[in-house]
């Protein structure tokens, strides 16, 4: 199944997006920040950041919505040193990961799962990615749709 780009799916629910805005550009604060969750026992997954702008970044990651209060309260305790620092949540979503060994030797595997996303009314609110693996955040609603049309899409069963 080398040659085939898309091979698996999995689906983690009860998945919590946060956005760190206003955060200066500065890896010593945003070390102790992720040492700061780890130490509450909050175990991240998906972690974007934004290039900086003017000295700050905007950073998103998800987490279990289980840990998202002791996630705010970790967050919360920056915003003395870090007054502009906004936290934005976002609960009750669904990462939807597709992986396939294929995805590093063929061009345009991740074009074509937006553009599947996108005609079946899909909202991506996060992706990373690896050589092997895409990853979307999406809302909970929308995974039956979305596995649906991935699987007919790559005749995946």
């Amino acid at each position: 199944m080398e040659n085939t780009p898309v091979s698996e799916i999995t689906v983690t629910y009860n998945v919590a997006l946060v956005t760190v805005d206003n955060l200066p550009n500065n890896m010593k604060l945003i070390s102790d920040i992720f040492s700061t969750i780890a130490r509450e026992k909050i175990n991240i997954d998906m972690i974007s950041q934004a290039p900086p702008y003017r000295g700050v970044v905007n950073l998103s990651f998800t987490l279990s919505s289980d840990d998202l209060v002791k996630a705010i309260s970790a967050l919360n305790r920056y915003k003395k040193d870090v007054p502009n620092l906004h936290v934005e949540v976002d609960a009750d979503n669904t990462k939807l990961s597709v992986y396939g060994e294929g995805m590093k030797n063929i061009p345009g595997v991740a074009a074509k799962l937006f553009t599947l996303l996108a005609n079946n009314g899909i909202e991506i609110k996060l992706v990373t990615t690896s050589e092997v693996d895409i990853s979307y955040l999406i809302f909970e609603k929308d995974v039956d749709r979305a596995i649906e049309a991935i699987k007919k899409e790559y005749n995946l069963e």
